[in-house]
């Protein structure tokens, strides 16, 4: 009989990889959208995970249309609407928790990681990421990008760029296409309703309205060119989108 060789020996090197954050302070590395999920961070975001469906089920009766569009991997970008500061946290109660916990809206540096309060609870509980709006430069939006294509994330953004303060839907900005164009990570496009009588700008307790969300199927922008022209036909293409979920719902009612 001919000799057996044995099979070689799978190769198990482990190759060590630092944190992105890890040459950050504490609080540096909360406003940094290098930001790694860490331990406490963990399991602070899966407590608010836990409070805030229970919260949005019985206290604004949630309901989501399409739960079949909602991504249920990573990397991806859900979009909507923005016309109350409950909409990013009802978009993260209507996700399936696997995938919520990988889930990072990208919020207003300016409001809220402004001071250390803030930053912590932002970070810890909500899990968000920031852009400074007032010095947001496409370096900035190139480190979310990169973030996003390694596959590990997915974001909650609000193309509008600021909440609506008459419920009204704004023009989308260029900011998403920064993000995606050029790409095959999946757009979700949401409309959300009832957030804005829930809580308009002007409150800073929510009203117990009900809120009803509103998925379609996800969307490509590999088609796109990532350049001012790219940007412009990713905005235009995800706001229709948007829009058509609720074509009634984009004036005053959000």
């Amino acid at each position: 009989m001919p000799e057996t060789k044995p099979s070689p020996k799978p190769d198990r090197t482990w190759a060590f990889e630092p944190a992105a954050d890890h040459d950050l302070p504490p609080i540096a590395a909360m406003r940094s959208v290098r930001r790694e999920p860490g331990f406490f961070n963990f399991l602070s975001h899966a407590a608010a995970e836990v409070f805030f469906r229970v919260y949005f089920k019985v206290y604004h009766r949630l309901k989501v249309e399409g739960r079949e569009h909602l991504p249920r991997g990573t990397p991806f970008v859900v979009i909507s609407n923005h016309t109350s500061h409950l909409d990013a946290l009802a978009l993260k109660a209507a996700l399936p928790i696997k995938t919520a916990v990988y889930t990072y809206p990208v919020a207003a540096g300016d409001v809220f990681f402004d001071n250390v309060a803030s930053s912590v609870i932002t970070a810890a509980f909500i899990n968000a990421l920031p852009l400074w709006r007032k010095k947001a430069t496409t370096h900035a939006l190139e480190e979310l990008r990169e973030r996003l294509s390694r596959g590990h994330s997915g974001y909650i953004l609000f193309p509008e760029g600021a909440r609506a303060r008459d419920g009204v839907m704004k023009p989308f900005k260029a900011g998403l296409g920064m993000l995606v164009a050029g790409t095959n990570i999946p757009v979700v496009p949401c409309f959300i309703k009832g957030a804005f009588k829930a809580m308009p700008p002007d409150r800073t307790i929510p009203r117990p309205r009900r809120i009803r969300i509103r998925v379609g199927p996800a969307m490509s922008f590999e088609h796109a060119t990532s350049d001012r022209d790219g940007w412009a036909l990713v905005a235009d293409e995800a706001q229709r989108a948007v829009r058509a979920l609720w074509p009634s719902g984009g004036g005053g009612g959000g």
